[in-house]
């Protein structure tokens, strides 16, 4: 961790603000489709991120993981080689989160891989994946170029996509 003045304090604060974030969550009983149990979540179910390195910048309102980076929250894992995670100016909301290199996100077996991966907060919450983006749930696969996910909405969109269905 670089030693900033703050750098623990927003470190932690980061880490509070990110648990209320429901992009890497369990999700609540109730009878959502699938990809809202993937992102939506229990407020109270801390979110824990691990990485090789942390560093903030106040001045530019950011936390970045680097190497092997690990975020746990509930049922739900998502593993990227760097993950950057912006904040508000009282650092007490996430406004967007970028995630790059190898992307990861695993819930049971769901499983979506991509080489950015990036979580927009605020009104259109949504998150994109791209570089080769890939969602499986056993032997059934989507690809495209692109896939966009709008929580508020519970759709999804897929550019160029293929699917590969196999389970009934």
């Amino acid at each position: 961790m670089k030693n900033k003045t703050g750098s623990v304090s927003i470190a932690i604060l980061i880490i509070i603000a990110i648990s209320t974030v429901p992009l890497y969550a369990q999700p609540p009983s109730g009878n959502e489709s699938t990809p809202a149990k993937l992102f939506k979540g229990d407020k109270n179910i801390p979110l824990i991120i691990t990485s090789d390195q942390l560093s903030t910048d106040n001045k530019n309102k950011t936390a970045t993981f680097t190497g092997s980076v690990k975020a746990v929250k509930g049922e739900t894992t998502f593993y990227a080689d760097k993950m950057v995670v912006y904040y508000t100016d009282d650092q007490s909301k996430v406004k967007q989160i970028d995630a790059t290199g190898n992307t990861k996100l695993i819930r049971a077996e769901k499983v979506i891989t991509a080489a950015k991966t990036v979580y927009f907060a605020g009104k259109d919450e949504h998150v994109v994946f791209t570089g080769n983006p890939e969602a499986s749930e056993g032997k059934n696969k989507i690809v495209g170029t692109k896939m966009t996910y709008y929580l508020n909405d519970d759709r999804s969109v897929v550019e160029n996509s293929r699917a590969q269905l196999e389970d009934k």
